[in-house]
């Protein structure tokens, strides 16, 4: 694990979120990430204060760098440009006033169980990728 990893925190439950960690997971070989699920006891250590203030709906994505907490559009277009390459150019919609990016953030995990479903439990990764979850 490099010394400039950055956590993601994610909904553990949810199959968008699990998509989203694996499709990191596959393009950080640096390991430059590292994971939590929300609804763990490290997830719920390391969450800032007001950052998740509904635990029966959590925020489906928080990025931690530097103890600085990153939610909605930002979280996912930090990931992005942290990945590099032309996942680095989709960051680029950050020119988009952020209450915009955030509406359609909310939208897409206000209905994120719906259209892609839930887990009953949380998935547990390889012996390999062990080392990358806290």
């Amino acid at each position: 694990m490099q010394a400039d990893s950055s956590v993601i925190l994610f909904d553990g439950v949810c199959n968008l979120c699990h998509g989203l960690v694996q499709f990191i997971i596959h393009r950080d070989p640096q390991a430059r990430f590292r994971f939590a699920s929300l609804q763990s006891a490290e997830g719920q250590r390391l969450m800032p204060g007001g950052v998740n203030p509904d635990p029966a709906n959590p925020d489906s994505v928080v990025l931690i760098e530097d103890g600085q907490a990153y939610t909605h559009s930002t979280a996912i277009l930090r990931i992005l440009r942290r990945l590099g390459g032309g996942w680095a150019l989709l960051s680029l919609a950050g020119v988009l006033p952020r209450p915009l990016r955030d509406a359609a953030y909310r939208f897409v995990a206000r209905h994120r169980y719906r259209w892609f479903g839930r887990q009953t439990e949380c998935w547990l990764p390889t012996p390999e990728l062990k080392a990358r979850f806290l």
